[in-house]
């Protein structure tokens, strides 16, 4: 879009995936319209418009994997591809007329906040704007991982991540190596495995796969969800209501997971008759410590004459030969990675300065810690979407950003309350006890305890990913800010030349404001 020239604004949102999105939404359903959407991209869409790779889809059902506010009747599957949910995102778009707030090909460079004027300054590629508060929907899956591996530069044939798809290459006939098993593995194998002439499959670990249960939802079932919206209503909480029940089982009583495991085996039984290959595609940890993956396609690829699975991790390339851990070497034309992202090490962290000069990446260096996973200490006015510890292991993360949308709710509404030029700073106190309460819940989840090491954890060890209780539970918490948790920061007092006083701006305590 081409600017309007309007660069100053209350609310400069950063992403336009659900997070982005659904934040433009409250806000102008909040009355607030005046604020801009920064996305680095030329459309809407975020890790929906990023992954395009043969077979994505989604792996919670689609009634439960869309916003309460905007619901879709016509959802043409159980488990719906990524077509149609870039589709949903575009229409969503358009509903809700946030068109005018875009602000494409805008990637954000950088932020710093300025303690004088109580804003952020943002330099984007569009140039600079300023914001009163900033909401950070970057989300956990944005930035492709690909692992430093010896001789990966000087690989002849062609290299791309699963997020970064390259459709303008060819894969008919050619020697492919798939390197990872996760989410986006499990789907890229299946789908290519008829095209390739050779398919190799470095596996380091194995994942539980369990049955999907995807069928085409039939005409008379969005006739009725489209003219009865209480069915649809139902569906919903019918689907809601399963997961939060299963909650108990990750979070406080792994032992209960056995049966689960038992299905899981079974599954993996069934479709793979070799032994041999058996044993080296069943897990040695316990189910839901890595994300539990759905499919009735991986395992039948993997037992097809063209598919190879290599059961160790890619050592090195010396030219096109890829050599695995054990020593095993495979001659490949292309290698695809599916190695996720940079979940605990967020890149625009390092782009936000806050107000101690320091960057979130910084105050981060330890772990993430965010208070109810939207407030950095240290970052005033600057909220985050699918932060620290918000993620689900079992459920839609659509419900938890509808929770972080009704915080961010209340949070300008208290801006207003509180005045013109007033910034509100988490306090560490509040964070430290937040994060404190989140590990102590940790330790007896299964994530923690069921023996392998997941994308959850972080460099040090510490789960700074998942969240540790219910869907229901994370709303409760994030149904309105507590101002007893931040620090109210008021503008300078300045002199009369409009140089400010010594002291820095003012910070007022909850009791204070009571007053």
């Amino acid at each position: 879009m081409a600017d309007d020239g309007q660069r100053h604004v209350r609310v400069a949102v950063i992403g336009s995936g659900f997070g982005g999105l659904g934040a433009a939404v409250r806000l102008r359903r909040a009355g607030i319209t005046d604020f801009v959407v920064l996305e680095r991209a030329d459309s809407v869409g975020g890790t929906w418009r990023d992954n395009s790779y043969p077979g994505c889809a989604c792996d919670v059902p689609s009634h439960l994997y869309s916003f309460s506010f905007a619901p879709h009747p016509q959802w043409p599957r159980n488990f719906s591809g990524q077509p149609h949910i870039r589709a949903y995102l575009e229409r969503v778009t358009d509903t809700f007329g946030l068109r005018p707030h875009l602000r494409l090909g805008a990637e954000v460079r950088a932020l710093h906040w300025d303690g004088r004027e109580l804003r952020w300054e943002i330099d984007t590629a569009q140039g600079p704007f300023t914001a009163e508060v900033v909401v950070s929907a970057t989300g956990p899956l944005s930035d492709p991982q690909i692992p430093d591996i010896p001789g990966l530069a000087d690989f002849p044939g062609k290299v791309f991540h699963s997020a970064r798809w390259d459709h303008d290459y060819d894969l008919r006939g050619k020697r492919v190596a798939m390197v990872g098993t996760g989410a986006s593995a499990i789907q890229i194998v299946p789908a290519i495995q008829p095209e390739v002439g050779r398919l190799t499959v470095f596996q380091r670990t194995p994942p539980w796969v369990m049955p999907r249960a995807d069928r085409r939802i039939t005409g008379p079932e969005r006739w009725l969800h489209t003219k009865v919206p209480a069915t649809r209503q139902l569906r919903r909480q019918l689907l809601w209501g399963i997961r939060e029940m299963q909650v108990g089982a990750f979070t406080k009583r792994p032992g209960r997971l056995g049966l689960v495991e038992a299905l899981a085996k079974s599954h993996l039984h069934k479709a793979i008759k070799d032994p041999e290959l058996r044993a080296r595609l069943t897990p040695d940890y316990r189910i839901g410590c890595k994300r539990i993956l759905l499919s009735n396609t991986w395992y039948p690829a993997l037992t097809r004459p063209n598919v190879d699975v290599v059961t160790s991790g890619l050592r090195e390339i010396r030219g096109n030969v890829l050599v695995a851990a054990d020593g095993t070497e495979t001659a490949a034309d292309a290698i695809v990675f599916g190695t996720g992202f940079h979940v605990t090490d967020m890149p625009i962290a390092h782009r936000v300065t806050g107000a101690r000069g320091t960057t979130l990446a910084e105050e981060w260096k330890d772990g993430m810690a965010a208070l109810r996973g939207t407030s950095a200490a240290g970052f005033p006015n600057f909220l985050t979407i699918i932060g620290p510890n918000t993620g689900l292991g079992n459920s839609s993360m659509i419900l938890m950003i509808e929770s972080q949308l009704n915080y961010l709710v209340d949070f300008m509404r208290q801006l207003d309350v509180l005045g013109d030029g007033i910034a509100l700073d988490a306090r560490r106190s509040a964070v430290d006890e937040w994060t404190r309460t989140i590990q102590q819940r940790m330790q007896r989840t299964v994530w923690n305890t069921g023996g392998c090491d997941s994308w959850y954890l972080d460099a040090n060890g510490r789960n700074t990913t998942a969240w540790p209780g219910t869907t229901a539970e994370f709303r409760r918490a994030t149904r309105q800010v507590d101002l007893a948790e931040y620090e109210v920061i008021r503008p300078p007092r300045r002199r009369p030349d409009d140089e400010p006083t010594p002291a820095a701006a003012g910070r007022t305590t909850a009791e204070e404001v009571a007053a």
